[in-house]
């Protein structure tokens, strides 16, 4: 059981769903659809609907060369949308940031899990969600979106990233997060190269090893397209396969755009899961 403030969601029954909700004007996928908290807030209510778990919401691109945003900008950007929502959504808010002065007021806004890309590299934000005691999930990443293109270069890309999520959760576990708090994202478009993400699909079962619920976030990611042969195609089969395969290993938590096509997706899977 993953317990998010006044919520408590199941864990292992099924890969729960995280509905991704970017407020931002140059996401990859989505940038300035929902940058109007209305049409955002409205977003939210109808992926609850399709069936989504938890809804992550995001004030900052992290696609590959992103520019860097600032604190209030950010804040700008989700606080408006997560107050309207924390007393309208049945499921928790996710905060997708890196900044712990973000992570805060968001908190106190309403949102009762920590979706921190870079994994506490802020020094401030591993103390903050012990103070708070909510979950927070460490994605593998090397460098910032600017260079980690650059930083796709491992020996031994599995053990690498293994060695890496591990050092992650002992900086959480020494700040004070209690381990049945910590969930692990190996970072699929992140520091990664197209094929790099195909190996990490198909080592979930590894990931799950260290013994944490394992997010897995591969919607719409230009893998898809490259693996497709064309970088505009769309994505949504693509992202299917992926999500279905990482659902057959046991993922916790997929994140996910298509909530209402995802869902089902996920449910045959998990069917096919159970009948071994």
């Amino acid at each position: 059981m993953l317990t998010c403030g006044r919520f408590s969601i199941p864990l292992g029954e099924r890969s729960l769903i995280m509905g991704v909700l970017n407020l931002t004007p140059d996401s990859f996928s989505d940038g300035g659809r929902f940058s109007d908290p209305r049409r955002a807030v409205a977003r939210a209510l109808q992926m609850q609907e399709e069936g989504a778990d938890l809804i992550d919401v995001g004030g900052e691109s992290t696609r590959p060369g992103a520019r860097p945003v600032l604190v209030r900008e950010e804040l700008r950007r989700i606080l408006p949308v997560v107050e309207r929502l924390s007393g309208r959504l049945r499921i928790p808010i996710s905060v997708d940031t890196s900044k712990s002065a973000v992570a805060r007021e968001a908190l106190r806004a309403g949102a009762a899990l920590v979706n921190d890309i870079t994994a506490l590299r802020d020094p401030e934000m591993g103390p903050l969600v012990a103070d708070k005691k909510v979950p927070v999930i460490l994605m593998h990443t090397r460098g910032t979106p600017r260079t980690m293109k650059r930083l796709a270069r491992y020996r031994h890309l599995i053990p690498e990233i293994t060695a890496e999520l591990r050092r992650s959760v002992r900086q959480a576990l020494a700040c004070g997060i209690r381990k049945n708090k910590i969930l692990i994202d190996p970072g699929i478009g992140f520091a990664k190269t197209p094929r790099h993400n195909l190996v990490l699909l198909n080592h979930i079962d590894t990931f799950k090893k260290l013994g944490f619920p394992v997010v897995v976030g591969p919607s719409r990611k230009s893998f898809i397209g490259h693996v497709l042969g064309d970088p505009g195609a769309d994505r949504l089969f693509g992202t299917a396969a992926a999500v279905a395969l990482a659902a057959f290993q046991g993922a916790a938590i997929l994140r996910v755009h298509d909530v209402a096509a995802m869902r089902q997706v996920i449910a045959v899977a998990g069917a096919i899961r159970g009948s071994r």
